[in-house]
């Protein structure tokens, strides 16, 4: 893991080893090494037999163009085999991933900075602390709005961070969290009904923080990026979802409007 660390920083990747350990202990990684040194990752989660997500996928700048990445990709979709794979691509990887069967399905934006302004938390009555017994519900909504059970990754997220149920008719309707990570903190998942339901999500999450640099990466489609942008959390970066097979639809009425960060999904 610390020459998994070099390589991101190298790249400057937010990573700290809490992220790469933290993915670790959920998925599957791969190195490349040379002359002892770590020039290559990849990793991949598995979400039940049939699905599954691909990240971290880093070649040593000194070792790009000689082939590393197609052999860092062929592992790991030998050992993912026969699920369907989903990653979010920068400009530069998009290729390799596209002459392995690999096909764009969407833009992840990346915001972040210190939110301005004040920020009220709704009335408890819509938005309150998550507690044990609303994991059920919320793995339920998940699943509505991802097309595939994730529960490992979902325990692990709930146990790391800081989450929010949004509630109608006293029931969770909608769910988002917020952890430490890289820089500060990242706001995601975030999964709820509607645009107006996820922003009250998020202004939980706010209201608590104060002067924080805080992250969040939302789908492209979500029509949060100007309210995000209005409160100081500019767009910074952009990736390609891509996915490889065939991608389970969501079966809403939840949707994800921010992910727990660009290689969980």
């Amino acid at each position: 893991m610390e020459g998994a660390l070099k390589l991101s920083q190298e790249m400057s990747w937010p990573y700290r080893i809490e992220e790469w350990d933290f993915a670790l202990q959920l998925g599957h990684g791969f190195v490349l090494q040379r002359d002892g040194a770590v020039i290559g990752t990849a990793f991949w989660w598995p979400y039940g037999e049939a699905h599954a997500s691909a990240g971290m996928i880093i070649v040593a700048k000194a070792a790009q163009g000689r082939g590393y990445g197609a052999q860092l990709m062929d592992a790991l979709l030998a050992s993912a085999y026969p699920r369907a794979i989903v990653l979010n691509s920068t400009a530069e990887g998009q290729a390799l991933y596209r002459r392995r069967g690999f096909a764009p399905i969407g833009v992840i934006h990346q915001h972040q900075g210190i939110p301005t302004g004040r920020h009220e938390a709704p009335r408890p009555s819509l938005v309150r602390a998550m507690a044990p017994s609303d994991f059920e519900a919320i793995a339920r909504l998940d699943r509505q709005a991802m097309g595939w059970a994730r529960r490992p990754l979902l325990e692990r997220l709930v146990q790391s961070g800081d989450g929010y149920v949004l509630l109608r008719d006293g029931m969770p309707h909608g769910y988002g969290i917020s952890r430490r990570f890289g820089r500060g903190l990242v706001v995601g998942p975030v999964v709820a009904e509607s645009q107006v339901d996820a922003r009250a999500l998020i202004e939980a999450v706010l209201a608590r923080l104060g002067s924080v640099f805080v992250r969040i990466d939302t789908s492209a489609s979500s029509q949060l990026g100007e309210w995000l942008e209005g409160i100081g959390l500019r767009q910074v970066g952009d990736a390609t979802t891509m996915v490889l097979g065939t991608q389970m639809p969501s079966t809403g009425p939840a949707r994800t409007f921010a992910i727990a960060n660009q290689s969980f999904g």
